[in-house]
């Protein structure tokens, strides 16, 4: 039975851990692999792990920081930043990660998705979308290269293309909801979610239990991804590593069944 994932997002950059508001002015708050350990004493449903800077760099994948992350994760791990094909894919997935998700070689190159998909299994294949709200309409834009590339395509559409290629997953990232922990951008969740019934994870804006519970209560079957909540605490934003204790996880997901 499918229920609910409560997950953890982490940026890496220059090989470090950070947190961006609004994909801008990365903030360093710690070494990804202490992040890691500390997860795993959490019991942590999954985590979301980004290289933010792998894409934009053109970079390869840094195989050596994956396989060090995988060795110490015991969660599901969903790992992406600089995949372009096949063959990179299928080398992170033998370092021991259970899922690849890839953002812009699959928007500039949707035939990718399907080679990727057979090399790994669909249910590996994750694709983020970095999404925007457009100043004078009630739509989206889809960016790449941490916000910094307007590609003119709207999510919707996008989906609409891509969820019979291959896909397992899709993952909306709110550009402008990121680090802001004002809750998240639930007219962008309902229009993808009446879009597609392929699983779903959502990012930008949790800043409260509530904000993820109020999530599972309103679209039940769905990932409700943070990254300050996690990362952060009190008012002051002190780095300090955390995660729902079993007690606090229960009643969230209890939320989407009563």
């Amino acid at each position: 039975m499918l229920h609910p994932r409560i997950i953890p997002n982490l940026l890496i950059h220059k090989k470090g851990l950070v947190k961006t508001v609004n994909f801008k002015n990365p903030k360093y708050v710690g070494d990804p692999l202490n992040a890691v350990k500390i997860f795993n004493e959490k019991s942590v449903d999954e985590l979301i792990v980004t290289d933010i800077d792998a894409s934009v760099k053109g970079d390869e994948p840094d195989y050596e920081l994956i396989e060090k992350i995988a060795m110490e994760c015991r969660m599901p791990l969903c790992y992406g930043g600089g995949i372009t094909n096949a063959k990179q894919a299928k080398e992170i997935f033998r370092l021991g990660v259970e899922k690849i998700s890839i953002s812009s070689a699959a928007i500039n190159n949707p035939s990718i998705i399907p080679e990727i998909a057979e090399s790994v299994g669909s249910q590996s294949v994750v694709i983020v979308l970095d999404v925007k709200k457009k100043f004078f309409s009630n739509g989206y834009d889809i960016f790449t290269h941490n916000g910094t590339k307007k590609t003119g395509l709207d999510p919707v559409k996008f989906i609409r293309k891509i969820q019979n290629t291959g896909v397992g997953e899709i993952v909306i990232n709110s550009i402008d909801q990121d680090g802001s922990m004002k809750g998240y951008d639930y007219k962008i969740i309902d229009d993808v979610r009446e879009t597609t019934s392929l699983p779903m994870t959502v990012l930008g804006g949790a800043g409260s239990l509530d904000d993820l519970g109020n999530l599972i209560k309103k679209y039940s079957i769905i990932g409700a991804g943070a990254g300050s909540l996690f990362v952060f605490k009190g008012k002051y934003r002190a780095v300090l590593i955390n995660y729902p204790n079993q007690k606090e996880k229960i009643e969230l997901i209890e939320t989407f069944m009563v």
